[in-house]
């Protein structure tokens, strides 16, 4: 079983109510190939929803309490973003998944590259929050 960001399935769960369609996951979604879940939702986040970023480093610095996510106004989304990544791992346990498909340059997903905290569409380069727990539990990540 493979688990899937479900922007890329069609699901509206961006932080801008959109999605980020790619019509093969979708079809293996549709298919039961692959469960669909969003990490932000997961932890509690609303669609639509503030953008968040992460400042002070990336995914691994969230872990290591070196960094947090906060959204455009200040408001710290760190213990959402930190909840949401923990639910997709068990999600992915319980279901014998050993691999992940993500959505790119996300504070969450991201596996690359991920908003760099300065709300002006740049990016730093290494995991989000959700992609670098799972890479530390040793889940194949790929990019959709």
């Amino acid at each position: 079983m493979i688990i899937v960001s479900a922007c890329l399935s069609g699901s509206l769960c961006r932080w801008d109510g959109k999605s980020c369609l790619d019509p093969e996951i979708k079809r293996m979604a549709e298919s039961g190939e692959a469960i669909v879940a969003c990490p932000e939702v997961l932890g509690g986040l609303t669609v639509p929803r503030e953008p968040a970023e992460i400042v002070g480093g990336g995914g691994v610095e969230v872990w290591e309490g070196k960094a947090r996510v906060v959204t455009k106004s200040g408001r710290d989304v760190t213990r959402e973003f930190m909840a949401g990544a923990k639910i997709f791992l068990e999600l992915a346990r319980k279901n014998g998944a050993t691999k992940v498909i993500l959505k790119g340059k996300s504070p969450s997903c991201g596996l690359t590259c991920h908003p760099d905290g300065t709300f002006s569409k740049s990016y730093r380069p290494g995991p989000g929050v959700t992609a670098a727990l799972l890479i530390k539990e040793e889940i194949e990540v790929i990019l959709g």
